[in-house]
This record gives C-alpha cells, sequence and structure tokens, in this order.
C-alpha cells in the first residue's frame, strides 16, 4: 500500500470516527441550568439532577441506558459526590425506569426511592426490576435538606397522571414538570390519560411555586411565561373545541376543522394539535360540556 493509500485510510478512520462520536453524543446531553442544578437529555427525555455537599439528588432516570449514561455525566460533572436519592417524577416507565441501573453505577445500592404515594400501586403492577418500587413517599408534600440544600416536592393533582410530583429547588429558583407542562409544544397526541379538569387546576398551580426557571420533560427549559403560555394555549384550545361541540360537529369533523393560529409555531402542532382537538372532544362530549 502506498503512503498516499495509507494516508487515505488513516483519513477515512478518522472521519467515521467522528461521525460515530458525534452521533452518539447526539443521544445525551448535560446542561447546568443554575448553580448545582443540571438538566441530562437523552434522546427526546430530560431528567434533572441536583449536586449537595452531601451527594447528588436524581429526579427520573428515563431508562436502564439513559441511567447508566447519567452516571458518567454525574461523575464527569460532580466527581466523587455519591448518589444520595432517587426521585421518580410520575409512575410512567418511559421517565422512572433505570433506578437499579443508575444504583448500581454509582455503587450505591439501596438508596432512597422517593415519590408521590398514588405512584406505588402501578409502579407495583408492573413489577419490573428496572423501575424498583419507591422506599418513601409523600401526598401533599415533602420538604427535606441536603448537605445544606433544601428540595421541595409539590403534589398539584391529577394531570397527565394522577401521581406526578413537580420538584423545587429554591434556592436555585428552578422546578421540574413533566409530561403535563412543556414549552411552547403542543399536548401529547390525544391526552388519552389526561385528567380533566383537574388539569386545568394542576397546570395554573405551577404559577404558585415561585420558580424562575422550569425544566420539562421534553424540550428546553422555560420560565414563568412558559407555563402561562401553556395556560392560554388550554384555555384556547378548550374554548374553539366548546364551539364546536355546541355547533353539533362531530368529533372528526372537530378535528378538521379546529385551528388555533397563533400557536402554529410551536413543536408538534402539525401532528398533535388535532389529536389534542380530539381529546378535549372527548371529555366535553362527555360530561365536560356540562
Amino acid at each position: 500500500m502506498t503512503r498516499f493509500a495509507t494516508r487515505s485510510v488513516l483519513a477515512i478512520a478518522v472521519a467515521l470516527a467522528t461521525v460515530a462520536g458525534a452521533a452518539a453524543q447526539d443521544n445525551y446531553e448535560t446542561t447546568e441550568i443554575a448553580d448545582g442544578v443540571y438538566q441530562f437529555r437523552w434522546i427526546g427525555h430530560n431528567a434533572m439532577f441536583v449536586t449537595t455537599e452531601a451527594g447528588v439528588v436524581v429526579f427520573d432516570t428515563i431508562g436502564v441506558d439513559a441511567a447508566r449514561r447519567l452516571a458518567a455525566e454525574i461523575r464527569r460533572t460532580a466527581p466523587g459526590s455519591p448518589l444520595a436519592a432517587i426521585v421518580y417524577i410520575h409512575s410512567d416507565a418511559d421517565h422512572a425506569t433505570g433506578a437499579a441501573a443508575l444504583m448500581e453505577a454509582m455503587e450505591a445500592p439501596g438508596v432512597p426511592i422517593i415519590a408521590h404515594e398514588l405512584a406505588v400501586a402501578p409502579i407495583e403492577a408492573r413489577g419490573s426490576a428496572d423501575q424498583p418500587a419507591p422506599t418513601v413517599t409523600f401526598a401533599d408534600k415533602l420538604r427535606f435538606q441536603l448537605g445544606g440544600r433544601w428540595i421541595e416536592l409539590h403534589y398539584l393533582g391529577p394531570s397527565h397522571t394522577d401521581n406526578i410530583a413537580v420538584p423545587y429547588i429554591p434556592d436555585a429558583g428552578v422546578a421540574f414538570a413533566v409530561d403535563f407542562a412543556s414549552n411552547d409544544r403542543a399536548g401529547f397526541r390525544d391526552l388519552a390519560t389526561w385528567y380533566f379538569p383537574e388539569f386545568f387546576d394542576a397546570l395554573s398551580g405551577l404559577l404558585g411555586i415561585p420558580f424562575e426557571t422550569i425544566v420539562f420533560g421534553h424540550g428546553p427549559a422555560g420560565d414563568r411565561a412558559s407555563i402561562q403560555r401553556q395556560i392560554a394555549y388550554y384555555d384556547d384550545l378548550t374554548a374553539a373545541v366548546r364551539d364546536a361541540v355546541e355547533a353539533g360537529l362531530t368529533e372528526d369533523e372537530a378535528a378538521e376543522s379546529v385551528r388555533l393560529d397563533a400557536y402554529a409555531g410551536w413543536g408538534n402542532y402539525e401532528q398533535w394539535f388535532p389529536l389534542n382537538v380530539r381529546g378535549v372532544y372527548r371529555w366535553l362530549a362527555g360530561d365536560g360540556g356540562q
């Protein structure tokens, strides 16, 4: 092989390795949201972790592979910090799987797993070793201190599920809301598991927490205005669908005709907005229209 050919092969190998590394990096990203408060993105899901002088508290683990990568990111950003606790934001497996893998990777077997009390039954019914049951539960609010840092968990009532916790880190002004709120995105598909009208109270209840920055389970972080826009979106959606119901439109006709152009630039609008219409239509056409 000539030296030119050898150089060419090496150049191709380096280029392929660079592309492969970039593709792997695209799967995850860790962003410091505030001092010692980090958003961890795994593909399209977000977790959050908080560092304290006594260790790290992790909010959601997403999945087994995500949890292993999360452990590496914790070691990178907070070297030497032990895993102190895991919080399940809610019971859904796509957010709260991987706790066992995180404990193993962090060499921290048996750390507390905290969740709302209503999350226990669906997790135990699932019976997955990758999603061990919570060991500490709360009903309305849990406030604890770790390594000089206060952490609060708020329950705002049923929304996307009946067991969503909303963490708040007072000294950083950061909250974490998963699935029932997001930053300028339509709701998930046809809102199949959502509780109406309780959801509206939970969404408005976020503004009762004095956060400045809010991390979401999907998409970029936001601020208080992000929640105000979400409230406006669901108010406008409900009003538009109610008009369709009162006009005698069928669900299919409403999904075809109802539009809210002010939100057309939102994430997933084209794919999910007609499905949002269907979800709200089913509620209003049932007992929600009374």
